[in-house]
């Protein structure tokens, strides 16, 4: 997807159309919508918290935002441009729920070490929180960051070793309704 134009190649249509859920029709107008909001072709990290901002106006959504923003900048070159934002949008919104939970897993494993450490989840658990602000009431078993991550690997964590491996990740994600709602959440919205 290189330099920038107002439509996409029949190359780059062929190519996504194979890597997402999307057809010919809806991978130009989500292109379209992409370059009214970002002319350069590029999406930065404050405009990625911007967008995040509107959506949850009374909380916080800068440190999720973040987080997020660092799974989709595929490249990891600080933007992110229509084919890492296609693709997974794609995966979030239309994925099966095995490619939902290795994206899932891949935003809990900050350092990337295909591992979650109990920190990873309490970081991302306490940025969902402050995301969402009191805009959820919570269970009482889960009304800190703290008490939602020690729920949450006490029942993953088979091995009691403090971290969850992508097998402990997705089966446990699988046995919590909380979890698999999350992750549809935008099922056949976009």
């Amino acid at each position: 997807m290189g330099a920038q134009k107002s439509k996409l190649s029949s190359e780059d249509l062929h190519s996504l159309q194979k890597q997402t859920y999307f057809n010919r029709k809806e991978l130009n107008q989500w292109y379209r919508g992409f370059l009214k909001d970002c002319p350069s072709g590029q999406l930065t990290k404050p405009e990625f918290q911007k967008i995040y901002k509107q959506f949850f106006p009374f909380g916080d959504p800068s440190a999720f935002a973040d987080y997020v923003f660092n799974v989709f900048d595929n490249d990891k070159n600080g933007t992110i441009d229509f084919k890492e934002f296609i693709c997974a949008l794609s995966v979030t919104s239309r994925g099966e729920m095995d490619e939902k939970l290795d994206w899932a897993f891949q935003l809990y494993d900050i350092n990337n070490d295909g591992r979650i450490s109990y920190d990873e989840m309490l970081n991302i658990v306490d940025a969902i929180y402050k995301m969402v602000g009191s805009m959820v009431k919570l269970p009482e078993d889960e009304d800190t960051p703290e008490k939602r991550v020690n729920k949450i690997f006490g029942m993953m964590d088979k091995d009691k070793n403090g971290e969850l491996t992508m097998d402990e990740f997705k089966e446990g994600s699988k046995r919590d309704p909380t979890i698999c709602a999350a992750l549809n959440l935008y099922q056949d919205l976009v």
